[in-house]
């Protein structure tokens, strides 16, 4: 494992990736996400490139160094990994924080799976159980839990996208029947995503335990992809078991820190959402600017959580990243890779 120096964090926050504009031949449209910026192409591909913008609370907070780096590469291992175990729209990675993938029509919910109750977030299981609901997304709890203690069994808690959410914008937690009511997936493809996410979950909790680590929920984005019939299969897309998507703990003191009621050490970016909980932001109103000591720690977290869940050494590329992205990806598309 590497040691990253703190100095090179702290010079690369002059030069972090907030925004792109990239003129790329053959593109149909293009608009920014959250954390990404996506080029649909007209040949059927899609170029997402992942930026250093972090987002919580549904709120785009600032940038950290490195961040688009190691969610890329990251997502680009696991979605190797997992070859065998689910379909997923990945064809290439030509640049560090670049993915180009295959054209789907996404599932309009996000599919999150949970295996502990625990969060901080006012859609998270342990507010609705600390509020005394002992029903969340149409699974049973049991009585008498504690915070960060694991649930009987992994569970799939569908939240609906902002665009679909309550009226203050705000992602809600819904049960797989309400999404079929709403009309937003059908009963046949509920089934198919309940058994994806749950193969891919049990294969990315199986994977931190071997890392030392404990996946205690994640968030899947699916994706039918594009076909003359409008029935192409359903693929995972965007990112799977990122330290953005995803919740980790280290194994090794929970059981401690869960007795003595501490929470979990973490390695994802529930340091920032605690950070800002800390200066009583709950999500209401503009968040507070990070700092750039918050910034660079977030970055050594998002680093040693690469490290860490590869095994692989993190390489910085420094410096402004925009133009070697732009370079990288019309030698790419130059060479007529097809989809």
């Amino acid at each position: 494992m590497s040691w990253v120096d703190p100095q090179a964090l702290s010079a690369q926050l002059s030069s972090t990736l907030a925004q792109t504009d990239l003129h790329l031949p053959g593109v149909a449209r293009h608009y920014p996400g959250k954390v990404r910026d996506c080029y649909v192409l007209l040949d059927g591909r899609r170029v997402l490139v992942t930026t250093d913008r972090i987002s919580a609370f549904d709120e785009v907070l600032g940038t950290i160094p490195f961040k688009g780096q190691v969610l890329n590469q990251l997502s680009a291992f696991f979605f190797e990994q997992a070859r065998g175990v689910a379909p997923h729209h990945l064809l290439a990675v030509p640049d560090p924080n670049v993915s180009v993938a295959r054209e789907c029509v996404p599932v309009p919910a996000e599919m999150v799976m949970r295996a502990y109750l625990t969060g901080v977030t006012s859609t998270s299981i342990w507010h609705a159980y600390s509020l005394g609901r002992r029903s969340f997304c149409g699974h049973r709890l049991p009585e008498g839990m504690k915070k960060n203690e694991p649930l009987p069994a992994p569970i799939l808690t569908p939240s609906t996208k902002a665009e679909h959410g309550g009226p203050d914008g705000h992602d809600q937690s819904v049960s797989g029947d309400e999404l079929v009511r709403r009309g937003l997936v059908s009963e046949a493809d509920l089934a198919v995503l309940t058994d994806l996410c749950a193969r891919m979950f049990a294969f990315g909790q199986a994977h931190a335990r071997r890392r030392g680590l404990i996946l205690a929920d994640t968030k899947y984005e699916l994706g039918r992809a594009m076909s003359p019939d409008g029935q192409g299969e359903i693929l995972f897309i965007d990112e799977i078991h990122t330290p953005d998507s995803s919740r980790y703990w280290y194994a090794e003191d929970y059981p401690e820190r869960l007795a003595s009621g501490e929470e979990p050490r973490s390695l994802d970016k529930e340091y920032v959402r605690r950070h800002l909980t800390s200066l009583g932001y709950a999500g209401s109103g503009a968040p507070p600017p990070l700092s750039d000591a918050v910034r660079v720690e977030a970055a050594q977290r998002y680093i040693k959580a690469f490290e860490l869940l590869t095994g692989e050494a993190f390489r910085l590329v420094p410096g402004s990243p925009l133009g070697r992205i732009a370079r990288n990806l019309e030698a790419y598309l130059g060479q007529g890779h097809a989809g």
